[in-house]
Order: C-alpha cells, then sequence, then structure tokens
C-alpha cells in the first residue's frame, strides 16, 4: 500500500515557509491505518525488546498507543509542559519555528520513542534525553515520516527508522 499518497501537504502552516504534511487522510481510513501500523511494528529488530512506547505530543501519541496496543506493551506519554500532574521530569528544546518544554513520568523499562514526523529532530532528541533522566533505557526511535534533508539524528547510536520520506520541496 501506497501510504505517501494519503498523506497531503499543507504549506506555510503552521508557519510561512513550513510544508505541514497532514496525515488526517491516513488516520481516517481503517484499512490504511491498520497497515500503517503492522509496518510500523516490524521497521526496527529493536521493537520486540521493548517494554514500553513513548508517544509524543501530539500525533505521537496516536501511532504509539496502537503500537502499544498491537504488541500487548506499555505507552508512556511525552508530554507539553503543565499536562501531566506533578511529579514530572522537564526538557526545553528547540522546534523548528520556536521553543517549547515536554514533561514526562517518571519510570524504567526499555521503551522505543515514537512520533508522526521527524524534521530537524529537536523534539526527539529532547525526549530521548527527557526518558533517560527520567530512568528509561531507550532503544530507538520510529516515526512515520521523516525529512531527512533536515537532519541526521541518532538515537541511542541507532538511525531513525521510517516508513515514509520525502526530499527538499516536496
Amino acid at each position: 500500500m501506497n501510504l505517501k499518497s494519503l498523506i497531503k501537504t499543507v504549506p506555510d502552516f503552521p508557519e510561512p515557509g513550513v510544508l505541514f504534511k497532514d496525515i488526517s487522510p491516513l488516520l481516517i481510513s481503517p484499512v490504511h491505518f491498520k497497515n500503517c501500523i503492522e509496518q510500523l511494528s516490524q521497521i526496527a529488530d529493536f521493537i520486540d525488546d521493548a517494554d514500553a512506547f513513548v508517544g509524543i505530543e501530539s500525533r505521537g501519541f496516536i501511532f504509539a498507543s496502537a503500537l502499544a496496543t498491537k504488541l500487548g506493551k506499555g505507552f508512556v506519554p511525552a508530554r507539553k509542559k503543565g499536562k501531566l500532574p506533578p511529579p514530572v521530569i522537564s526538557e526545553s528544546y528547540s522546534l523548528e519555528y520556536g521553543e517549547s518544554v515536554l514533561e514526562i513520568k517518571q519510570g524504567h523499562g526499555a521503551v522505543v520513542l515514537v512520533d508522526d514526523v521527524l524534521a530537524t529532530g529537536g523534539t526527539l532528541k529532547a525526549t530521548e534525553i527527557l526518558c533517560r533522566r527520567a530512568g528509561y533505557d531507550v532503544l530507538g526511535a520510529v516515526v512515520l515520516i521523516d525529512l531527512p534533508f533536515l537532519n541526521v539524528l541518532r538515537i541511542n547510536g541507532r538511525e531513525v527508522n521510517s516508513l515514509i520520506q520525502y526530499g527538499p520541496g516536496e
């Protein structure tokens, strides 16, 4: 199945110059969404070793919780500041178009980071640092979409695994 054909590019959202990847058409199709989760569950050899999937707010929640359900693993939300009750561990980071703070609850076990899009890598890198500070062993990361021309990110020494890649201007 060609999942890439279901993703729509929205120019100048949320800021001028940004080409936003709208995954809504993929999510609304039960056949394509199920196929997407099946592919993500098989994308990396370390996934079976995970105790939980860390979903990065907000669209990472969709894929991480579906993977957790499919594979019988836990789900850990990495949320924006002020969305989790205390106590939490916090990490500040830079986005393509601003600054933000992520928070997570302390825990333990092996985790895989999950997000929808890897652009410059700031959010994934901050989540890796945050998870380690909170007591988790980060195995690696999986994303639906990678924009490799914007990043050279490695998580736990491994390339980030993705189902779909876009080049400049796509």
